[in-house]
């Protein structure tokens, strides 16, 4: 089964250009643009997914914890999604705290989110990115059996930061789709689409 490719443009106009960058991110903290903050702060939530209407208020939140965290706005990312109380915010909690590298906070919120519906999506994209043979073991330990490792992926992020190991690319291009993968159920549980 081949990933879907995200397509900025399939989210409106307004996030359509703040979701048009590299997605592929650090695995730290990242480099965060000061004149893209401007443009966050001005997002209205309401005016972002218009003409679409919000069904779901707290996954439309989560969809800009997303936005920050995709623009290495690790700060403005967590405050809101430890607003969020349910599985998808502490996901993105969880998410967040890898990049910040307080691993064991992460697994805490990854622990609270249990089985997520992007999980199995997830877990075959892992699969699907890995490009040599340590990328293919790799993959086995993120998702053993086909079925998501959350645990494992901050493990092997933080092993890819603090050796500078190869994997580091291959993690980085797993959380790309993580980020992708989550930020697209939001969107579609935010305005009540069904999956496409």
């Amino acid at each position: 089964m081949a990933m879907r490719q995200f397509d900025p443009e399939s989210y409106g106009s307004l996030f359509a250009p703040l979701l048009a960058i590299d997605r592929c991110r650090a695995l730290d903290e990242g480099d965060r643009r000061r004149e893209v903050r401007r443009e966050l702060r001005a997002v209205d939530i309401e005016a972002a997914f218009a003409p679409a209407v919000i069904v779901d208020f707290a996954h439309a939140r989560c969809c800009l914890a997303g936005l920050w965290l995709l623009h290495d706005f690790l700060d403005e990312s967590h405050a809101i999604s430890q607003g969020v109380e349910e599985p998808t915010g502490s996901f993105w909690h969880g998410i967040m705290h890898r990049r910040e590298g307080d691993f064991s906070n992460a697994k805490y919120w990854f622990r609270r989110v249990g089985d997520h519906p992007v999980y199995p999506a997830l877990a075959a994209a892992a699969t699907e990115l890995a490009r040599s043979p340590d990328e293919h073991a790799a993959a086995a330990q993120l998702a053993p059996g086909g079925r998501w490792d959350a645990f494992a992926m901050v493990d092997a992020c933080q092993a890819a930061l603090r050796t500078g190991d190869p994997a580091a690319d291959y993690c980085r291009r797993v959380q790309q789709a993580e980020w992708e993968l989550l930020w697209d159920f939001c969107y579609r549980q935010a305005v009540g689409a069904s999956e496409a």
